[in-house]
């Protein structure tokens, strides 16, 4: 589709590790570890650009940071977000705001999400914020089969967002 690729060019997107298309596009250079929760200090605060399309997915995964989603343009996507209670909880970042729909959703550190375009999507283009700033090494995708013994209720979606 020519706009995806439009995107992917003009932003200078990359293929992410989780599914979709990224480009990192701050980084403070000041750095924090609170409460010695990191192995190293870490950015203050990281932002990127991320693209989902109908054939990727942002697979299950966990930060050990607290994360907020910003709609840009596009496509309303469905987000998983499993809690250590044991509950769960879809929401919509789009920006359909009468129909329930948010522009930005917060994710908080160490709950499990994954997203996709909701059905019929052509393409979503998004922001993430990580604060404390994002580190590959602070980053977990979820097996399928834990977390499905975890979170059975959710049983649709995550197998919809797991890729084993």
């Amino acid at each position: 589709m020519a706009v995806i690729d439009a995107l992917i060019d003009k932003l200078n997107l990359l293929p992410h590790p989780e599914g979709g298309y990224y480009a990192e596009t701050f980084r403070a250079t000041e750095a924090t570890n609170p409460q010695g929760r990191y192995p190293a200090d870490r950015s203050t605060g990281t932002a990127i650009y991320y693209l989902l399309t109908p054939d990727t997915f942002s697979g299950m995964h966990i930060l050990t940071s607290d994360e907020i989603f910003h709609f840009y343009l596009g496509d309303a996507v469905e987000q998983l977000q499993l809690f250590a209670d044991g509950s769960h909880r879809v929401v919509e970042i789009g920006t359909g705001i009468v129909a329930g729909q948010r522009p930005q959703q917060v994710v908080p550190q160490n709950v499990w999400q994954g997203a996709r375009l909701k059905p019929g999507g052509t393409f979503s283009l998004l922001g993430c914020t990580v604060a404390p700033g994002f580190d590959f090494a602070d980053f977990t995708m979820g097996k399928r089969a834990d977390l499905m013994a975890n979170w059975p209720d959710a049983h649709e979606m995550i197998t919809a967002l797991t890729r084993d």
